[in-house]
Parts: structure tokens; sequence; C-alpha cells
């Protein structure tokens, strides 16, 4: 199996970097600091990193058709507009509960976000994958996981993959791109533990899976049809949390990762730690679904 190594774009001590997704658009990454209340846009060719702070803790975000940002946030969803700094709240199906927060999400080909929860204490089989559409609606699409995390869909639109880091598994249901429902869940691979835990995950244009590994230092590319690994890119600090395609052809795997809880020592040994890193890979990704927001007052 072929490995790589991957290299620091921009350092930084992210206590949880996370929901990294390319702005093809602006040719610039986004991603977060999930504790640290940010939204950050990387610039590669500049090497700058424009932060946004919320004030509140943000799991994830991705795009709107009319440029809006729109993130997870402890309780629902907001939006952010970072030409004018306005935000705009949105749905808040965990307003009360104040021991939850989203963590990651992504948009579907239908144009509505997915996002899922997590306890702060990783309480077991309290999250839920819920589903937000631009009228304001909201809907539960799994319940009873335990730490809500990568997402992906295939290029067939057929196939809706999940991983509840927990289980150490990749899920995969059915996926009706037309009304939204997901079905007859299956496991893809459950991955030895001493691998890592997985985290967030991203697809390429084959339609192979690349998974972020918690404590394992690693992004794995596997195929969904053996479960088996098949392409790796090493990190050189252990908490690997999420990872997204980027650049002008896709072909630059941009991977975040955590500080959260490390010690003096472990970060004297990883003295990149919540740093974004990037690698040229010798495959292809997609770019993400944007959101619907066409009957967003903003």
């Amino acid at each position: 199996m072929e490995s790589i190594i991957a290299e620091v774009a921009y350092p930084i001590k992210a206590i949880v970097g996370e929901g990294s997704l390319w702005d093809v658009d602006n040719q610039r990454l986004l991603w977060v600091d999930i504790l640290d209340h940010k939204i950050y846009s990387f610039d590669p060719k500049t090497g700058g990193n424009i932060g946004y702070d919320l004030g509140k803790d943000i799991g994830t975000v991705v795009i709107t058709k009319s440029g809006l940002l729109c993130y997870a946030e402890q309780d629902g969803i907001g939006y952010f507009d970072p030409r004018t700094g306005r935000i705009m709240e949105g749905p808040k199906p965990e307003a009360n509960h104040p021991e939850i927060r989203f963590n990651d999400g992504k948009c579907d080909s239908r144009g509505t976000f997915w996002a899922g929860t997590m306890a702060y204490d990783c309480n077991e089989g309290v999250g839920v994958l819920y589903e937000f559409g631009e009228t304001g609606n909201v809907s539960k699409k799994i319940t009873g996981t335990t730490i809500s995390n990568g997402l992906a869909w295939d290029s067939s639109k057929t196939k809706f993959y999940f991983i509840d880091s927990a289980t150490y598994e990749i899920h995969v249901y059915d996926y009706d791109s037309v009304s939204g429902n997901i079905q007859n869940k299956s496991v893809v691979v459950k991955l030895d533990k001493k691998l890592g835990l997985p985290d967030g995950m991203t697809i390429d244009s084959e339609d192979h899976l690349w998974v972020a590994l918690f404590g394992g230092g690693r992004v794995v590319r596997i195929n969904p049809i053996t479960g088996a690994i098949v392409f790796e890119v090493i990190i050189p600090t252990p908490n690997i949390t999420s990872c997204a395609f980027g650049g002008m052809d896709l072909t630059d795997l941009y991977i975040t990762t955590a500080s959260y809880n490390m010690d003096a020592k472990s970060l004297e040994e990883f003295p990149f730690s919540g740093s974004l890193f990037k690698v040229k890979v010798p495959y292809k990704g997609v770019l993400p679904y944007k959101m619907n927001d066409s009957k967003i007052i903003f």
C-alpha cells in the first residue's frame, strides 16, 4: 500500500480543527475550530488564514448558493455573511440541551444541510443526525448515535455513507436523491481500534472514501466495496479530524488536526498539532454541494 506524507499548510494551534470544505468560487479552504468559535478561510495563494469569531462552538460549515456560510453551532444552525459580518440565526433543535453540541455536517445533492450532534461528554446514544431544509423545516435522519461524524454521498446519488465514531464503523445506506430518504443500513468496514477513531470523511471521483483517523496520525483511502484500505496519508501529529479535496484540479488534500487535551510533552513532540496540512495525491476529489437558501430572508 502506498503512503505519502502531508506537510503543514498553515501552522496554528487550533483546539479542534474540523469541517474542512473547498470554496471553489473563491479558491479557498473553509474550516473551523470548534472550541475556539472560529470559521477560517485559508487562501493557498497567499498563505493567509482569515478567522471569523462567532462567539459559540462551531461544528462545521457549508456554503449556500447565494454565497452565505451556513454553520452548525452548539444547538442548531446559523447563517453568516463574510462580506458584511452579518449573522442570522436558524433553527435550534437542541436549544433545551446545553449538554449537546453539533459536530460534523455536509449538504446533499438536493441542497439540504445534514448535521449531527454529540454530547460534550460523549454520552452514548444521545446524538441525532438532522436535516435542515431552506424553509426552516428540520427532520431527523438517524437517531441514537454517540459521535455523529463524517458524511458522504456517492456519484450515483444512491449511496449515503456515515460515521458514528464510537462504533469504529463506516455505515452505508440506500439514498433516494429525490426525497432524501435513507434506508437499508449496512457496514462498509469496521476499523481496527489500533488505527485510530474514524472522524471526518470525504469521497473522491472514483467513489472511494477518505477517512481521518483521530489518534492515528493518518487519513486512509478505503474501497467501499471491499472495505480495504488502499492508500494512506501520514500526518506528523496524531489527532486528525477532517479532510477535503481542493485546488484547481481537486487533487490537493487538506487535512485538519486538533491539539485538544494534549499535554506539554505531547505538544513538544508534535509541535504542529492543531495545524492545517496539505498534500498532493494521485486521485481527484469532487466539489461539495451547496445549500439552497433562496427562501431565506437575510
